[in-house]
């Protein structure tokens, strides 16, 4: 796990998922500053650089997210996750 991202493969799922849950919504009223920012920036007017800053901010959590869950089902591909056991399937070599 020495790699650049091993921080990310040692945070736990919950944290993770409750930073990125969190930040999604907060604050709740009137509307949540992603939603807010997502519909400036499809319209157009997202070019203030706090609101540009808020956005990242907020989605964040979401991509990293994101991206522990890809490199998980990465690693799951590859087996890379499991530890090297002897295969079941194959018989033992008999001696001799």
């Amino acid at each position: 796990m020495g790699t650049l991202l091993g921080w990310l493969d040692r945070l736990p799922w919950v944290w993770l998922l409750l930073a990125a849950a969190w930040l999604a919504v907060a604050p709740v009223f009137p509307e949540p500053h992603l939603v807010e920012k997502l519909r400036m920036l499809g319209q157009g007017t997202l070019t203030r650089p706090l609101d540009i800053f808020d956005l990242l901010m907020h989605a964040a959590p979401l991509g990293l997210v994101a991206l522990k869950a890809w490199r998980q089902w990465a690693r799951r591909g590859t087996g890379a996750s499991r530890k090297s056991a002897p295969d079941s399937r194959r018989p033992a070599a008999s001696p001799g």
